[in-house]
């Protein structure tokens, strides 16, 4: 069979059998280099690192400056936070000292619009009901400022909201206890700022 044959009818020669085993191995080198390639990359990554003795000092060095400065975070927090509420505090007690000194100065509208109500006669007045209307109007204002009066009368004596000008002898009232109230007394909150003027029984 001539070499012309052999290649039509597509048999195998022996130097085209030798061919491709050479050809087979050329094939596998790229894959094999990559598997190398693979396991010494996990090798590095399997690789360990031992500290000495300076990097193990320095990394406790390091550990306690931390552990200082986180102390010295939370202390200065600590610190803010009192110091908003303390200035918060005294803004509002300055607030509240301002609000009282200016209530204060109207109450003396207050009394007279308390007495000019009380006053006997003109009970159909248009004058005397238009007073006692304002004075309900002024007690109204009061109310919503938090003012609230201090009730003295048959109440026993408080000297830290009421002042005591007169004393009286009565067996129908107990001992210390309000007879009369001259000026009404007020308080803004729980803070005093005008004492009652009473008298006091026995």
């Amino acid at each position: 069979m001539s070499e012309e044959t052999k290649q039509t009818t597509g048999e195998e020669t022996p130097e085209t059998q030798a061919g491709a085993e050479q050809e087979t191995p050329q094939a596998e080198a790229p894959e094999t280099e990559k598997n190398e390639k693979a396991g010494k990359a996990k090798k590095k990554k399997e690789k360990t690192y031992t500290l000495t003795r300076e990097q193990m000092e320095a990394a406790e060095l390091a550990a306690k400056q931390l552990e200082a400065v986180k102390d010295q975070f939370v202390r200065q927090t600590a610190e803010y936070e009192n110091y908003r509420k303390r200035t918060t505090k005294e803004k509002e007690n300055i607030y509240q000292d301002a609000k009282g000194d200016t209530i204060k100065a109207f109450l003396a509208v207050y009394d007279n619009l308390e007495r000019a109500a009380a006053s006997e006669g003109g009970e159909d007045s248009p004058h005397k009901k238009g007073l006692e209307m304002i004075f309900q109007q002024v007690k109204d204002i009061l109310k919503k400022l938090g003012v609230t009066e201090i009730e003295a009368l048959g109440n026993p004596f408080d000297p830290e909201r009421m002042e005591a000008v007169m004393h009286i002898d009565d067996e129908n009232l107990g001992e210390n206890m309000v007879a009369q109230v001259f000026q009404a007394g007020f308080m803004l909150g729980d803070k005093v700022i005008r004492h009652a003027i009473v008298q006091v029984a026995n």
